[in-house]
């Protein structure tokens, strides 16, 4: 979330495959329009949508993707990785029984739960719903 600014509406996080989906509009069809319309609802609502910036590891990996990220980034925030959300990240991947493979997907729950209110945007709401599932202020919404 922007530091210092409290949310004036709702929050979405955007998973890895959400922000790929968006980068990628023509291959991913529906996944991509449902995306977009997302984002374009919490707009209206006052909200805004944030990346954690670990998302940035798995969808940044190579020149031509990086090109695509930076594109769908120019309307989205990208969030630090601070001590709070590593320690958050950590304690939600005990909780769920889930290994260090999920971790990317943890910092996204933990951004999630700073929040009073946020939507996680999850390309697979699987591992996302589990992560997430002790957060009574986060909700998981696929794209698939």
């Amino acid at each position: 979330m922007p530091r210092g600014e409290p949310p004036v509406g709702p929050v979405v996080v955007l998973d890895s495959e959400a922000v790929s989906v968006l980068a990628s509009p023509n291959e991913r069809g529906s996944a991509s329009r449902r995306a977009q319309a997302v984002l374009e609802a919490i707009e209206r609502r006052g909200g805004y949508a944030v990346v954690p910036a670990p998302v940035l590891a798995e969808t940044s990996r190579t020149r031509g993707r990086r090109a695509a990220v930076d594109h769908v980034l120019r309307r989205l925030q990208v969030v630090p990785t601070d001590r709070p959300i590593a320690e958050r990240a950590g304690a939600l991947l005990e909780a769920a029984g889930m290994g260090s493979a999920a971790a990317v997907d943890a910092f996204v729950a933990a951004t999630a739960a700073q929040a009073p209110a946020a939507v996680i945007l999850a390309g697979d709401a699987g591992d996302l719903d589990r992560l997430s599932s002790s957060l009574t202020n986060v909700a998981v919404q696929g794209l698939h």
